[in-house]
């Protein structure tokens, strides 16, 4: 073996370079000052019986040419069929300031491979295979593979749906195949692009924890793989339709980027890293987050110019700093039917333009948000009837419909300039802060030009737009919205400062959902709005306290028609938004910490959650009960992870009406770990929210 290793405080990873692809054997816990020379000792495995005279390696493109015969890491082949079975050769390796590259070569495939690795906040690794023939590759598939111990026994994966998204599940990482596909053409509802392998019994602050995601917003698989000869893995990378992608001489594919975390102190700690990563992106917002209110559930399509100024005035009476005018506000959309593609304001609904609105919000102090489509058409628009050809479909076949719309293809030049040049007007012409960008609807059957599937390059286009827009205007936000969660990871997060979690606002709904995406994303970029009292997506109605303290551990906004509330409604509002740039603070740059949930079976009937500051000195928390308990008396909430030694003055905040606790009460972090602080008896769909503060006569 010949080894490099990458370091960083709470994580080694040690990686085998001799062979062609390289080989990651060991990822986890700080190895300490060991010569790699014993780490490859320790690490040789046997050669099992009735296995191959050399066993392949577990590599990060595991080859079956090798006689790997688990999941191949690269799928593909020339017109002939040859070429389907690669084993690759080494020609340079380069390490240096924590990152790795390795390139390797098959001469008789005519393929060259080139694996990038570097380590930080996370670990992330990408492979680019590159076509050396004269003769066209057929790409299949392409992905990452990393080995997880043995001892790694437990897996949790995501699943979901429109209104339900980011719901985990925990099971055993059984013998065989663990597989999720998507193939929805966006990052997905149904299977966000994450997954954790970790030591049997780990919880939220014990056990190790290793953690994957795929930084990518279109098709992708996710495999988890336990060997006959008890080797565990994780593979990760995007799924690919029949013939979508072709290589042709000296053309290259570059997987998208795998990003792992690490934790030897269970899953909080693992998902803190990714939100340090989260953090570190370009675009990820530098200032406050300013509370939001969305007009979508407080007016829908009903645009009338004099009533939304009266909400916006509603709005900045409670503390609001920025109004989105939500869908519309264009062409001939008067509902759902009609209007996608056309962006320019309608003149039946605006005979004025936007100008009037948008001066009277912002002389009430607020900024303006507008909502956008641009990657869908309506068949009732103008640019359909001028273009019909424009639509991401497949010639010969009856188009699939969806929510009454069908995919611009952004990929055909004249439909993608068409778009960017009508939105760079709208943002040109008017002060707006903020864009809402939607994508309502899958991918069914979308084909380019020369009939070929096209998911891939769609979404490379909307990347461009997204870049280019942001370009042409820098000081404009964008959020992600794709149905709600159906566009959220960590590569749409370098171009947008927020996304929507869900399209549910229903409070009970949402504490699983912000729960799950807490799992990748901080929480300064979740936006999280306090709905009407009745819930749009399921009819339930909750109290103002139990909605305000699951929206308050997000980008706050509120979709609610404030016109119509009680003056009561409007001060307790009032109040909530008061707490909440209190904290933002703290709720926004924060160490972001979950707490095992107290079950009923295998239900949850209470989540906690929280942000320490990062010097631990200062903590919020909130403890929520979802269900009736089993007991009478809820049981203590522990704190672990705060300064054991200093004293913490623990106290109430009132949310929304609750009534706070009579005292507050004094107790070291080491007795917050221990024994915890008892919580009243709550019942379900309540909360109550702790701030947490260490005095300067610490022990």
């Amino acid at each position: 073996m010949r080894l490099e290793r990458l370091t960083v405080p709470g994580c080694d990873v040690v990686v085998d370079v001799s062979g062609g692809v390289p080989a990651v054997v060991h990822w986890g816990a700080p190895l300490g000052d060991v010569s790699l020379a014993s780490v490859a000792a320790a690490m040789r495995r046997p050669v099992p019986g009735g296995s191959l005279d050399q066993p392949p390696p577990l590599s990060i493109v595991p080859e079956h040419g090798s006689g790997h015969d688990g999941r191949p890491g690269l799928l593909g082949h020339r017109r002939r069929g040859n070429a389907w079975a690669p084993r690759f050769q080494p020609r340079s390796v380069s390490a240096e300031h924590g990152s790795l590259t390795v390139v390797a070569v098959d001469a008789v495939a005519e393929l060259e491979l080139t694996t990038e690795l570097s380590l930080g906040a996370v670990l992330q690794v990408a492979c680019t295979v590159r076509n050396l023939s004269t003769d066209r590759y057929l790409l299949q598939s392409l992905g990452v593979t990393l080995p997880v111990p043995s001892y790694a026994e437990e897996l949790l994966t995501l699943h979901g749906r429109w209104a339900r998204e980011f719901q985990t599940e925990r099971h055993p990482f059984n013998p065989g195949t663990w597989l999720g596909e998507n193939r929805s053409g966006r990052t997905s509802h149904e299977r966000p692009p994450l997954l954790f392998a970790a030591e049997a019994g780990f919880g939220e602050w014990a056990g190790q924890v290793w953690g994957a995601h795929l930084a990518w917003s279109g098709n992708h698989f996710l495999a988890a793989e336990l060997l006959p000869d008890g080797q565990r893995c994780l593979q990760l990378g995007e799924l690919l339709h029949p013939g979508e992608l072709v290589l042709e001489p000296g053309a290259s594919y570059r997987t998208p980027t795998v990003v792992g975390t690490y934790s030897e102190r269970g899953l909080t700690a693992a998902s803190q890293n990714f939100h340090r990563f989260a953090r570190s992106l370009p675009a990820h917002p530098s200032r406050p987050r300013p509370v939001a209110l969305n007009t979508w559930e407080a007016v829908y399509f009903e645009h009338d110019t004099e009533r939304l100024k009266t909400l916006a005035t509603s709005a900045a009476a409670v503390g609001i700093e920025r109004f989105v005018l939500d869908d519309g506000w264009f062409g001939g959309r008067r509902d759902d039917d009609a209007g996608l593609g056309d962006w320019t304001v309608s003149s039946a609904v605006y005979p004025d333009g936007l100008g009037p609105l948008i001066s009277h919000v912002r002389a009430l102090g607020m900024e303006f948000g507008l909502w956008i489509e641009p990657e869908m058409v309506n068949a009732d628009s103008d640019l359909y009837r001028a273009h019909p050809d424009w639509a991401l479909t497949t010639d010969g076949y009856e188009a699939v419909i969806g929510r009454n719309q069908l995919v611009l293809d952004l990929t055909n030049a004249a439909a993608y300039s068409h778009v960017r040049d009508q939105l760079h007007a709208v943002l040109a012409q008017h002060d707006i802060a903020a864009i809402k960008w939607d994508h309502n609807r899958q991918l069914v059957q979308g084909s380019d030009a020369t009939g070929a599937a096209a998911t891939h390059l769609q979404t490379l286009a909307a990347y461009r737009l997204f870049d280019e827009l942001r370009a042409l205007h820098p000081d404009v936000e964008f959020e992600s919205c794709s149905g709600g969660g159906g566009r959220i990871d960590l590569e749409i997060l370098r171009r947008a400062e927020r996304v929507w979690t869900s399209d549910c606002n229903d409070a009970l709904e949402r504490q699983s959902i912000q729960r799950g995406a807490s799992l990748l994303l901080p929480p300064e970029v979740m936006g999280a709005h306090i709905g009407p009292t009745r819930s749009h997506t399921t009819g339930r109605s909750q109290s103002l306290q139990f909605r305000a303290i699951t929206a308050l551990w997000g980008h706050l906004g509120v979709e609610w028609n404030l016109i119509d509330l009680t003056n009561e409604e409007r001060e307790s509002l009032a109040a909530v938004i008061a707490v909440h740039k209190r904290f933002r603070e703290l709720l926004h740059s924060g160490q972001v910490v979950r707490f095992d949930p107290v079950l009923n079976g295998t239900q949850a009937s209470s989540h906690a959650h929280g942000v320490y500051a990062d010097d631990l000195r200062e903590a919020l928390v909130a403890a929520v009960q979802l269900t009736t308990g089993m007991s009478l008396v809820p049981p203590p909430l522990r704190l672990p992870g705060l300064l054991p030694d200093a004293l913490y003055t623990v106290e109430e905040i009132s949310l929304g009406g609750r009534r706070p606790m009579s005292e507050s009460h004094t107790l070291t972090g080491r007795q917050l770990a221990t024994h915890g602080i008892q919580l009243p008896v709550m019942f379900p769909e309540s909360g109550i929210l702790l701030h947490l503060v260490a005095r300067e006569d610490t022990r």
